[in-house]
């Protein structure tokens, strides 16, 4: 396989590159977003995985087989939702890779006290999901996640290729424009196969203690970190 066409490139050079394919790939589908990263990024791109965004998963494995994608095990999540990353190791063409934090749940609750997702969780973000993810993304140059504008507030600006300026890595959200009918349309095509949660009204999955099923006609992130002032993990902020 030839050389990336990134490969090489300064740290300017990258956010330049990023600039430009902001413009030229909004509207763009998916798939192709997705190819264009595999062409110019090759193994230099990882993709980040939730097993909330099942649909990215498995476009990921279609537009750039054999992609790595990471998961950040916190030791908290769903047993459907490791069933769920289980599966895409096993059955679909990506290289996943988990992830975990430096602390196990145990560990973690004999120098803080137990249940701190209650008490503070933004610190528990950071000490189960963040930090990991800084691990999981130093060997890469780009990475990909699943955010869509609809999904919350703080996210109706992001860019299908943008810059992360805090990590120094170009960002791509191939679904950022997508729909929640795109979403579903695509599914039912594709026979995408979904965290079991979906069925139960989770419409937004992160960690059990901190995730609940919304209601009908309620806003799909209502589930997290339900009754606090907290919106994001940290992750994308």
């Amino acid at each position: 396989m030839s050389a990336p066409a990134a490969a090489g490139l300064s740290a300017d050079e990258l956010r330049a590159l990023a600039e430009r394919a902001g413009h030229e790939l909004e509207g763009a589908h998916p798939g192709d977003v997705l190819r264009w990263a595999r062409d110019t990024f090759g193994d230099d791109l990882v993709l980040a995985s939730s097993m909330g965004d099942e649909v990215l998963v498995d476009l990921a494995a279609k537009a750039a087989p054999g992609i790595d994608v990471i998961f950040l095990d916190t030791g908290y999540h769903f047993a459907e939702t490791i069933g769920t990353r289980d599966y895409y190791a096993a059955f679909t063409d990506v290289r996943l890779r988990t992830v975990l934090p430096l602390r196990t749940v145990a560990e973690q609750d004999a120098e803080h006290g137990p249940r701190l997702h209650d008490r503070d969780p933004d610190l528990c973000c950071a000490l189960r999901k963040v930090e990991p993810l800084e691990r999981g993304l130093a060997p890469y140059a780009a990475w990909i996640t699943g955010m869509r504008r609809e999904d919350a507030p703080t996210r109706t600006d992001i860019a299908v290729v943008g810059w992360d300026a805090r990590r120094s890595k170009v960002k791509l959200n191939p679904l950022a424009a997508w729909t929640a009918d795109d979403v579903d349309a695509y599914v039912a095509e594709h026979h995408v196969v979904l965290n079991p949660l979906r069925e139960l009204g989770y419409a937004s999955i992160g960690c059990a203690p901190c995730t609940r099923a919304v209601a009908p006609g309620e806003d799909p992130r209502a589930g997290r970190w339900a009754g606090r002032n907290k919106t994001e993990c940290g992750l994308h902020t």
